[in-house]
């Protein structure tokens, strides 16, 4: 069986299941899911830049009003459920846990500690983090030691 972590940061849409379950043909995966929630890993300033330049506006004014850090963790909890189910409804094996502090450092023993064949960075596009390779995918690949395979989230 290949074992994939999958580093996401709002809950899986079905697109997204789809996605990540069909990467490697007929071979069964079991996942291991990372949820961040926000917090003090994704700078509100950053956040708000990204909107910008996607081009939402009416999203880069109420950055702010988003809860972050310890109120950030019943949601980040509730979006770990649902996407645990849905890719358990896909059929295949998937376990989770949020990651609050030094997800990469999480990551890394994941990885090591599970035996995974690769890792799956699952957000939506961070293009100031990106431009300077400070993402959690740009990063990951110097840490992790085995593939790191960054994909955009989908929104439905």
């Amino acid at each position: 069986m290949f074992t994939s972590v999958l580093m996401i940061e709002k809950p899986l849409t079905s697109v997204d299941v789809d996605f990540v379950t069909t990467l490697h043909g007929d071979e069964r995966v079991a996942f291991i899911v990372l949820m961040q929630p926000r917090g003090d890993q994704a700078d509100v300033l950053l956040r708000a830049i990204d909107d910008v330049a996607m081009g939402e506006l009416k999203e880069a004014a109420h950055e702010g009003d988003e809860p972050e850090g310890k109120e950030a963790r019943p949601l980040a909890e509730q979006a770990l459920e649902v996407s645990l189910q849905a890719l358990r409804n896909a059929g295949c094996e998937a376990v989770g846990q949020v990651v609050e502090d030094h997800p990469l450092n999480k990551m890394k023993t994941v990885v090591e500690e599970s035996g995974a064949d690769e890792v799956i960075v699952l957000t939506a596009p961070h293009y100031v983090e990106e431009f300077f390779h400070r993402d959690w995918a740009s990063r990951a690949r110097h840490k992790v030691g085995v593939p790191v395979l960054k994909l955009f989230a989908h929104s439905e």
